[in-house]
């Protein structure tokens, strides 16, 4: 860690295969841990206090680092709302953390699972953060609320302050990664033993945590030129090139990644480290999403999901995300739908919600943020009804109508709800509370500097029939100002304080040494 290695060799050109191959992907046997799930983080009391940690990454170099504290109304405050069965929580902001982590701006950030409990039962993550300055910087963020103590001993920082402080030593900076020549894209921590990581110059590293070592590099070929595009900044002789993005299975055993100036996306084995084939986009699927001659055809974002067939069986999924448009493929490799037909915006981030219908292992849906404020949920096995399906019902002669269109079930934010801007990154969390009650909590990241954090029903993401398709959902519970322009986000649920650990003492204590985490078993 902290030293540079550069490769010598530039990533030899590839040719990209002209036909789609129709072969199923081999996807690993059905198992818990081949699910994207999104399981509920279980309260362990029944006061209903939540605390969500929030870190924003910034075009201008900062690292934020807040806490919501949710509380659930009292007994009196519910009175007052005349009889409203569902009153409005209160949300409490703190900085917990404020980092100059880079030298340019932050691109992208990471968060491992939490590490196992110590002798004195407490818990850190880790977390990544990749910026344009080809640097990763590694933190450890501290999995548990801050303690009344630290509450006591900063009341007079939080005094001269806009928002109380409640710092905590665990978070710290543990160190940098510098095998990267270009631009940080994207990162991943697939496990705790584990962080994968790409960037612009082509490639993309696996690292051990344990010792941070450098373990295995994958090289995607750099797309060859054809043309200048208008606006284009390359050197001449020269194209866009990189990774953009990249989703590994939950098996931990295929990878997909999409690059710049490529019309296609690659899957990898990530058992014996070699690429396994190249995917190319169909042209007239390109031209229906908006993809046509003038624009790059370039996919720039990638996940993986799941959802049912017709008999209720779940089978594996991804979705593609485009500038202005998604595609959902099958593990055929074959498009199903795609999501944003008629919206006429274009397309931030995306990420799958498990247990829509209050079941971990429920149905499914797939958020994705956009550029005019909003985050649309959609039902990625359900369509909504064609003039091809209109004109079959009518007994007149049906006409190609391309691609079926997923339906919208819901949609947050927007212009009606104050939000105008692009929302850049967002993350949702689900909370079981005792009596087995799922609601989710939403934290969105916006180019206007503002946090916001939703509350999301039991019944919100419902998907029954007779629901109405794009209603508007969601509960703002708060906004949080960061004064600078937001690219990135991480949240997770923190983990309530070990008990006798309240008013100890070890938070303020420096670590000899870093616990060994457990090699993945793969």
């Amino acid at each position: 860690m902290g030293k540079r290695k550069r490769d010598t060799a530039a990533p030899s050109a590839e040719a990209v295969e002209k036909s789609n191959s129709a072969k199923k992907l081999k996807a690993p046997k059905k198992t818990s841990t081949t699910k994207p799930s999104t399981a509920a983080f279980q309260l362990t009391n029944d006061d209903g206090d939540v605390t969500i940690q929030i870190i924003a990454g910034s075009y201008d170099r900062i690292l934020h680092g807040i806490t919501a504290a949710i509380h659930p109304a009292t007994s009196t405050e519910k009175s007052k709302q005349n009889g409203d069965k569902s009153p409005k929580p209160k949300t409490e902001f703190a900085d917990t953390f404020l980092f100059n982590a880079h030298t340019s701006a932050i691109r992208c950030l990471a968060l491992s699972p939490p590490s196992e409990p110590d002798h004195k039962g407490q818990q850190k993550l880790l977390l990544a953060t990749g910026s344009t300055d080809e640097r990763i910087n590694i933190y450890n963020i501290s999995a548990h609320p801050p303690s009344a103590r630290a509450a006591e001993d900063q009341k007079g920082l939080s005094a001269l302050a806009p928002r109380p402080v409640l710092e905590n030593s665990k978070n710290r900076e543990v160190g940098n990664l510098l095998h990267h020549t270009s631009n940080i894209t994207r990162l991943v921590f697939p496990n705790r033993s584990k962080l994968l990581s790409a960037a612009e110059d082509s490639t993309i590293g696996v690292t051990r945590t344990r010792d941070w070592a450098l373990l295995h590099s994958f090289k995607c070929p750099i797309p060859k030129v054809y043309g200048r595009p208008s606006g284009d900044t390359a050197v001449a002789g020269m194209g866009p090139s990189g990774v953009n993005d990249f989703a590994v299975h939950p098996s931990n055993k295929i990878m997909i990644s999409v690059g710049k100036g490529e019309r296609c996306m690659r899957l990898w084995n990530l058992e014996t480290g070699k690429k396994s084939r190249v995917l190319n986009f169909d042209k007239e699927i390109l031209i229906e999403i908006g993809e046509g001659r003038h624009s790059t055809g370039e996919a720039r974002k990638i996940v993986w999901g799941a959802s049912r067939d017709k008999d209720g069986e779940e089978e594996d999924e991804f979705a593609v995300g485009f500038e202005r448009d998604v595609l959902v493929f099958g593990m055929d490799c074959r498009p199903r739908c795609r999501l944003m037909k008629g919206e006429r915006t274009k397309v931030q981030e995306m990420g799958y919600v498990r247990g829509v219908d209050g079941e971990n292992d429920g149905e499914t849906v797939l958020a994705v943020s956009t550029e005019d404020g909003r985050i649309l949920f959609f039902k990625t096995n359900e369509y909504v009804a064609s003039e091809e399906d209109k004109e079959k019902e009518n007994g007149e002669k049906a006409k190609k109508d391309g691609l079926p269109c997923a339906r919208m079930v819901a949609q947050l934010g927007g212009k009606d709800a104050g939000v105008t801007t692009r929302i850049k990154d967002f993350k949702i969390l689900a909370v079981r509370s005792v009596k087995g009650a799922v609601s989710w909590y939403v934290t969105a990241g916006g180019s206007d500097g503002r946090v916001r954090v939703w509350r999301l029903g039991s019944g919100d993401l419902s998907t029954a029939k007779g629901e109405k398709d794009g209603k508007v959902v969601g509960e703002l519970l708060g906004t949080y100002e960061t004064n600078n322009r937001i690219t990135c986000l991480e949240s997770f649920v923190m983990i309530p304080r070990p008990d006798g650990a309240e008013e100890s003492e070890y938070e303020f204590e420096s670590d000899e040494s870093e616990d060994e985490d457990e090699e993945d078993s793969e």
